[in-house]
């Protein structure tokens, strides 16, 4: 169980964010959290389960939004951890690294490029 308040996460839920929120808060995945939410209301706890989920939309708040994404990566070594596999992790960093480099190629090109210097020379001006 994490040290942080139990949030809901809007922005990876379905309905108001609440079994995302729990998810986080548990270290468990979104989708085993909703199965047993829904099997929860249809094996008999329809209207407790339902009772329960609208209270809980109504008194948590909102999780903050987080900048850095990469603080939040973690690798799961069970399929009903949070987080990604190893594999699915190395893509994600090795596309963002592909991305980076892109921009920084781009940039070194301008640099060098007469443009810059122009564009330098009139801001002197």
């Amino acid at each position: 169980m994490n040290k942080t308040p139990l949030y809901r996460d809007p922005r990876n839920g379905k309905l108001t964010g609440v079994c995302a929120g729990v998810a986080n808060f548990f270290g468990l995945e979104r989708w085993l959290v909703r199965i047993l939410v829904v099997s929860a209301t249809l094996l008999g706890g329809g209207f407790l389960v339902i009772l329960l989920y609208i209270a809980l939309s109504l008194m948590l708040e909102k999780q903050p939004y987080m900048q850095n994404e990469y603080s939040t990566l973690t690798i799961k070594s069970k399929p009903w951890e949070q987080g990604k596999t190893a594999k699915q992790l190395l893509e994600t960093i090795d596309h963002d690294l592909q991305q980076v480099e892109s921009r920084v190629k781009k940039m070194e090109a301008y640099v060098t490029s007469e443009a810059f210097d122009v564009n330098r020379e009139f801001n002197k001006l």
